[in-house]
């Protein structure tokens, strides 16, 4: 795929659609984004075409959205959205407007949310001066660092309560500064972000602390804390807890784990436990079972990773060989309140660990047992447990040592 194909692919949609003799142009993010330097993710397209005239230029389109005049073009391998210039307004139950109308492109400026994303590019003007139609002062902000609300914030704030989280998203995306009255509106209507979905909460909460979408999570939590949005949001107590923790981690650390540090920084003194804390947060942040079990996974094994030292060698193979060690290692050395170096002797020993091998085939089975006269059940279990213990600690090495032992112990 050659640079800046998809873009390519937005524009030519951008050109027919003016060839046509309609008002056009790339919008939104993708605007914002090519302004600050960045390669945009997906290309929007805004137009005064009604979403029956795009489909009839285009053929093979896909309605998403059609009371909202939302189409999807095909321009393989994307699918580009091309949305008609709308108003709304009557917004219902803090998410969606009850009335739309169809209009030009300074009223679709005006019902976005922030100025960054107000913009719209003519890809096609003839003077690259003339590119870029700034309606809401975007540009402006953009350049002095600024996520403000278009238009009244309480106004934009109560028609989608959701905007307040992402306007903490695009201000620590971007390292930019939440303009004071797009603030204050925020802290005045920070509780009812409890109008929205827990999914929809639990989507923007990841996209602004997975390490893995080139986010700095340490700057979205501040911005939750200080809006008072991690209240409604994790469905928990408001907190000034500095996020010493989260700041510690670093780009390696999975989602699940900054959750957990983030949690670890905001209860210090009394942390609850695993269990706990993975089960609130599922409810809360609506997680997948497969983030659920990953925080559960990695907040069990620090803590038991605290009292590593006490720790028999077999239990350090034992925690060493399951799939969230390294998050948790990770989580241990991050915590301001770890014991002095723990994560510096845990990271030597655990070489040593994996030289010996952490998770060796157990010399013997369930089939040795039965064969001497043992029937299975909880003894059984115990005795091969303490056998694989035995191995993990190096006082069987063979085979015949394991069944010898075995015969000992029944």
């Amino acid at each position: 795929m050659q640079p800046g194909a998809h873009r390519q692919a937005a524009v030519s949609i951008v050109r027919r659609l003016q060839s046509a003799g309609f008002t056009t142009y790339l919008a939104g993010g993708c605007v914002r984004d090519a302004l600050l330097g960045l390669d945009p993710k997906d290309y929007d397209v805004a137009t005064e075409a009604r979403p029956d005239q795009v489909k009839q230029l285009f053929g093979r389109c896909r309605y998403v959205g059609e009371a909202f005049g939302v189409v999807l073009v095909p321009m393989r391998p994307w699918f580009i959205e091309v949305a008609t210039f709308r108003s709304e307004w009557a917004y219902v139950d803090g998410r969606r407007p009850g009335r739309i109308a169809f209009s030009d492109a300074q009223h679709d400026a005006a019902r976005r949310d922030f100025t960054i994303n107000g913009l719209f590019e003519d890809p096609l003007a003839p003077e690259p001066s003339k590119r870029i139609i700034d309606l809401v002062g975007g540009q402006q902000d953009l350049a002095v660092g600024l996520v403000r609300a278009i238009g009244d914030p309480d106004e934009r704030f109560a028609e989608d309560y959701l905007r307040m989280l992402r306007a903490v998203r695009f201000a620590s995306r971007f390292d930019f500064e939440l303009e004071p009255r797009t603030l204050a509106a925020i802290r005045s209507h920070a509780g009812q972000l409890g109008c929205i979905s827990r999914p929809r909460i639990g989507q923007e909460v990841m996209a602004m602390l997975d390490p893995a979408a080139e986010v700095r999570p340490v700057l979205a939590v501040r911005l939750i804390q200080q809006t008072l949005l991690d209240g409604p949001a994790l469905q928990q107590a408001h907190s000034n807890a500095v996020p010493a923790t989260v700041e510690a981690l670093g780009a390696a650390a999975h989602y699940p784990t900054v959750l957990a540090g983030w949690m670890l920084d905001r209860r210090p003194d009394a942390p609850a436990s695993a269990t706990e804390l993975a089960g609130t947060l599922r409810q809360a942040l609506s997680l997948s079972n497969a983030h659920h079990g990953a925080l559960l996974g990695v907040l069990d094994l620090f803590a038991q990773a605290l009292v590593w030292d006490r720790m028999p060698v077999a239990r350090r193979k034992r925690l060493v060989a399951r799939p969230s060690w390294a998050q948790a290692l990770q989580l241990v050395a991050a915590w301001p309140h770890a014991p002095r170096q723990l994560a510096d002797r845990i990271e030597i020993q655990c070489a040593a660990l994996q030289r010996q091998g952490v998770a060796p085939p157990p010399l013997l089975s369930g089939h040795d047992l039965i064969q001497m006269g043992l029937t299975p059940g909880p003894r059984f279990a115990q005795l091969l447990e303490a056998a694989y213990d035995a191995q993990l600690e190096g006082h069987l090495r063979s085979r015949a040592e394991a069944l010898n032992w075995m015969r000992q112990h029944i």
